[in-house]
């Protein structure tokens, strides 16, 4: 494809050669590649390195680091060699510790992620958030940009609300999106389609196993489903 589409692809396996073969399949139509905790813990910063070797796409790495400040400050300083596009923290940690990302990182978008996809109303009741999702969703994304994070990530039905109170030149970054095509919604409990979410102010989706899935029929299998997924967004 000439133009890459605003994909976030989940590289969600235990297996480095099969991450890097991913990478490969789909380099030309990915514009970032979402690398998260458990690929982390397992191939460490190398792991990373040997993706970024064979991409050009930008890297998310998904932390979701949830500490106080002096322990933030280091363990950002800690990535900072591998350059990640974003990084992940979770809003709910506080301006602080915000902060103490941004300032170890300033070439890097910290990425304040507000209510995760996986929770329902009820999960977020019985957390003990005072509001709703989207209430509470927005109220942690103008927390996270005040405090100095330049991207968030939130669910698509709060897309709108949070694009109203952080402004246009804050990245938003959505997961729970599955293709209209698609049977299945995972573990995301408030879903919509890639185009949906990107006509209402999402800078990119994350996807992945509507994507990695078709990776057991072939390479071809998985990067002509990656171009299906690009056309419907783009």
């Amino acid at each position: 494809m000439s133009i890459k589409a605003p994909i976030v692809l989940a590289v969600d396996t235990s297996d480095l050669s099969t991450a890097i073969s991913w990478v490969k399949a789909t380099n030309d139509i990915v514009s970032v590649y979402k690398l998260g905790l458990e690929f982390f813990l397992t191939f460490g910063a190398e792991g990373v390195k040997a993706i970024t070797g064979n991409t050009d796409a930008d890297i998310f790495l998904d932390l979701k680091l949830h500490d106080i400040a002096h322990t933030v400050t280091g363990a950002a300083q800690a990535v900072s060699g591998l350059r990640p596009k974003f990084l992940t923290v979770h809003a709910s940690g506080g301006s602080a510790m915000i902060r103490a990302a941004a300032d170890a990182l300033p070439a890097t978008f910290v990425t304040g992620v507000t209510i995760l996809t996986s929770l329902s109303e009820k999960d977020v009741a019985d957390i003990g958030y005072r509001d709703n999702a989207l209430d509470s969703a927005v109220r942690l994304a103008t927390l996270a940009t005040a405090a100095g994070a330049r991207a968030i990530v939130c669910s698509p039905l709060e897309i709108l609300a949070i694009r109203q109170s952080v402004g246009d030149e804050v990245t938003i970054i959505t997961p729970g999106v599955r293709p209209a095509d698609s049977s299945s919604s995972d573990d995301q409990v408030r879903t919509m389609t890639p185009r949906e979410a990107i006509d209402r102010g999402a800078n990119f989706v994350v996807i992945g196993r509507p994507i990695t899935q078709f990776w057991q029929h072939g390479p071809d299998a998985m990067r002509a489903r990656a171009i299906e997924i690009a056309q419907q967004i783009l």
